[in-house]
This record gives C-alpha cells, structure tokens and sequence, in this order.
C-alpha cells in the first residue's frame, strides 16, 4: 500500500485546519463552568477527511485534531472522551459513504453527515458532558438540538461544493 505525499499533505491541513476552527474561530458557550456547547466548523475537516478518504483516515484526523488542539490550546483536563467523539465523527460518515460510493449524491452525503452528527453531538458529547461533569440534559440539549440542523446545513453544503468543484485535487479513494 502506497501513500502518496499529496494524500499526506491533505491530511496534515486538514488536521491543522480542524484545530484552528475548533480551538479559534468558533463561539463556546459556557454551561456550568463547561464548555456545553461550541458552535463552529471545526468538525467540517474532519468529515471531509471520512468522506474523502474513508472511515480509517477520517477517524484518525478527528483523533489527532483533537489531540493536537488540546496540547496547543488546553481548555481544562483532557479527557478522552472527547477524543473518542471527534475520531467518530470522521469514521461514521466514512464508513456511510463508503457503503453507498456506488450511489454517492447530494442525498447520501446529507445522510452521512446527519447520522454522524446525530450520534456523536447530540448523543455522546452530551452523555459525556453528563458523565463526566454532572450537567442537567434539560440544559445541554435543547441548544444542540437548535444548532445542529444549521451546522448540519452548512457542513453538507460546504462538503458538496468542495467535492463538485473539486477544489482539493484528489481521487474520494481510501488510502
């Protein structure tokens, strides 16, 4: 198996560009003391890694995004969970879209996104919250469950014009 340096290349911005939107250009709101809530792109890269290169490398730019956000920039103690949840969330719509690559539309990568979302922002990162912190689920879901629509809207649509107008120069093949 050989991987090619423009793969690499790819991969290592799009980590880096999952740290700078996670760690820089999104708006945290503190619930509790916590971080509850983080409203931004930086799970956009992540996704685009899963969908682009399959559910292997996009868990492993979710996984080390995560990592390498929390040693340039720690927001209190790290916890593993965290990590877990961002690695899922570029594995889950890998794995979809490799499942339907025959079939890959508009549709099908709406469908990867959602399910991924839905499971990782609205079912672990709070269960997690809950977990590891004690916050009430009356406090940390109903906000999620207004924002994620709306990320789920502009990740599908960024996702899409980046894969049509081919802007990264590179075959969706698993590495």
């Amino acid at each position: 198996m050989t991987i090619s340096s423009q793969k690499i290349t790819t991969i290592g911005l799009l980590i880096a560009l999952s740290v700078i939107l996670t760690r820089l250009a999104s708006i945290r709101i503190a619930i509790a003391g916590v971080e509850g809530i983080r409203i931004g792109l930086g799970r956009l890269p992540i996704i685009l890694g899963g969908v682009l290169f399959g559910p292997i490398v996009g868990g492993i730019v979710g996984g080390l995004a995560d990592l390498l956000g929390y040693f340039i920039n720690p927001m209190g103690a790290y916890m593993p969970h965290f990590t877990l949840t961002s690695a899922l969330g570029g594995i889950i719509p890998g794995v979809i879209i490799n499942l339907k690559k025959e079939e890959f539309n508009y549709l099908n990568l709406t469908l990867a996104i959602t399910i991924g979302q839905i499971l990782t922002s609205l079912l672990l990162t709070p269960y997690f919250l809950h977990l590891l912190f004690g916050l009430p689920w009356l406090v940390i879901l109903p906000p999620r469950l207004i924002a994620e629509p709306i990320q789920i809207l502009i990740y599908t649509y960024t996702i899409n014009l980046i894969l049509k107008r081919d802007v990264l120069k590179i075959k969706s093949s698993s590495i």
